[in-house]
């Protein structure tokens, strides 16, 4: 319903800000890590938006970057996983951390975020791996080709979960130089190119 909200910055809360549009205030939910990042009251802050509805709850939950909001999105896809525990899962792992905890198994990874325990983990590395096992097989024309190595190789599936194309990734990773680089930081730079 809304893809993000641009207005002034009228407060910020442990969990939350306020954003005012045109005299209208709301009130957005957002992963602690990234509420700094917005600036100061009283600047323009501009936020990306996820409009969550329950039958006892309707909220807006707010991202500094699309690839949090990609992440967020994935994670209440999971069984078990409300908004406010992929809240939680954001505040504590930025997006190529998550995707890296997601192709590499790493459920110890998970397991650090408070109040997600070992079957939940288990889940989530389970059911947003499936998904993207469903990506790859969609089309084979969207095969990205490159000589890249493993390394590359798991960075672009990372990318695939946090739901980009094999077109937007292919042109993003023909700019970086990969040679040498780890998994995490091949992400990093994608990411920021990807954010631009």
């Amino acid at each position: 319903m809304f893809a993000y909200i641009k207005g002034s910055l009228e407060s910020k809360a442990k969990d939350y800000v306020v954003i005012d549009v045109s005299g209208v205030g709301y009130k957005i939910f957002m992963p602690s890590s990234t509420i700094d990042r917005l600036g100061e009251i009283g600047q323009i802050a501009k936020v990306h938006t996820h409009y969550y509805v329950r039958e006892d709850n309707i909220s807006l939950y707010g991202f500094y970057s699309n690839d949090e909001l990609r992440m967020f999105e994935l994670l209440i896809s999971v069984s078990g996983i409300g908004a406010k525990s992929a809240n939680a899962m954001l505040s504590a792992m930025d997006p190529s951390s998550f995707a890296l905890a997601i192709i590499s198994n790493d459920t110890t990874k998970l397991t650090k975020v408070p109040g997600i325990g070992g079957k939940t983990a288990a889940r989530i590395v389970l059911e947003l791996k499936d998904k993207l096992k469903s990506e790859e097989a969609i089309s084979s024309e969207e095969k990205i080709m490159t000589n890249a190595n493993e390394n590359t190789d798991e960075a672009i599936s990372a990318l695939k979960v946090l739901g980009y194309t094999a077109k937007e990734i292919e042109k993003v990773l023909s700019k970086i130089d990969t040679n040498g680089l780890e998994i995490e930081n091949i992400i990093r730079q994608a990411l920021k190119q990807l954010g631009k």
